[in-house]
């Protein structure tokens, strides 16, 4: 292994580091508790070091979210391959977005609610974001229904699907109902 590579293999190496650090901080005290300063303290390197791979927390933000968005994509394909038939695969699907939203909510805030720098349903819209979206477009796309552009419908469905996850987790919601709520958007938006 040459200098440059293992250099290069070190800089990776400390991406991960202080994007992990990040979401495991976000997700104990929420983004505010974020600093570039306590990440430092946190991973062990200065701040130069810290600015040396993200120009501040907007970019820390983005790189969590492009992570969450990996693992959201893989988490709807895998509920989604699981079973069969149209109608199992939605409420699946639907299910799996709104385990990963409550699990994961300081990424799903990063994904959705705060400003990461991220480009969303434009040209230059980062690849793991339009694959997340691509994962709900691969079911949803085949219930849309006649005369109904499947993307078109898939964006209808997850807005849903975020505004269940949003409005569950501040309490304006009763979590009771949530698979009520699934079956409901299911059977009233979906062509099944």
């Amino acid at each position: 292994m040459s200098v440059q590579e293992r250099k290069e293999r070190e800089r990776a190496g400390r991406e991960r580091l202080i994007v992990a650090t990040a979401r495991e901080l976000a997700e104990q005290q929420g983004w505010d508790a974020v600093t570039t300063r306590r990440l430092a303290e946190r991973i062990e390197y200065s701040q130069p070091v810290l600015y040396s791979h993200f120009r501040g927390k907007r970019e820390i933000i983005g790189a969590v979210a492009l992570e969450g968005a990996a693992e959201m994509a893989a988490a709807l394909r895998a509920a989604a391959s699981a079973v069969h038939g149209p109608h199992a695969r939605v409420i699946t699907l639907g299910r799996a977005y709104l385990d990963f939203a409550e699990r994961n909510p300081a990424v799903y805030d990063a994904m959705f609610q705060l400003d990461g720098g991220l480009a969303f349903a434009q040209e230059d819209t980062p690849e793991p974001l339009k694959d997340a979206f691509a994962a709900l477009l691969e079911s949803l796309g085949e219930v849309a229904g006649d005369g109904v552009d499947p993307a078109l419908f898939t964006e209808v469905f997850w807005a849903a699907l975020h505004g269940v996850a949003t409005l569950t987790r501040a309490g304006r919601l009763p979590p009771a109902d949530a698979e009520r709520r699934l079956e409901l958007l299911v059977d009233r938006l979906a062509k099944i």
